[in-house]
């Protein structure tokens, strides 16, 4: 098992790591729309989501692989009103059209609007 770090990430707020890279997949942890160089979090949608997804994809490239290697996504809404505008930035990261639960919770860390996390292969 390899622990995956990188700075182009928000650090872990918590007791966990950004991801693991095991037996040939890549596991990232939920990612919130934190910038990582300035610790601001955007407003609105779909800044959010394009933040999450540079997140997101920030703890793949620190494994060596991209968003095209990703074949499992669990996403998180505060608003399922959101849906429709938090898929359309979904989309233009997440080529590889993965499997995917996506569900509305009370609330998320930080307030924020979304999170995502990933499972890829390497």
């Amino acid at each position: 098992m390899k622990i995956l770090e990188t700075k182009n990430a928000p650090g872990a707020i918590g007791p966990y790591s950004q991801g693991y890279a095991v037996n040939g997949f890549v596991y990232t942890s939920g990612q919130i729309p934190v910038d990582p160089a300035t610790g601001e979090i955007p407003k609105g949608i779909v800044a959010q989501a394009h933040q999450s997804c540079k997140n997101v994809g920030a703890i793949l490239a620190s494994a060596g692989v991209g968003f095209e290697k990703v074949f499992k996504t669990t996403c998180f809404l505060a608003d399922m009103g959101d849906f429709a505008e938090f898929n359309q930035v979904y989309a233009q990261y997440f080529v590889s059209k993965p499997a995917r639960s996506c569900v509305a919770v009370k609330s998320l860390p930080k307030d924020v609007l979304c999170e995502i996390e990933a499972i890829a292969a390497e």
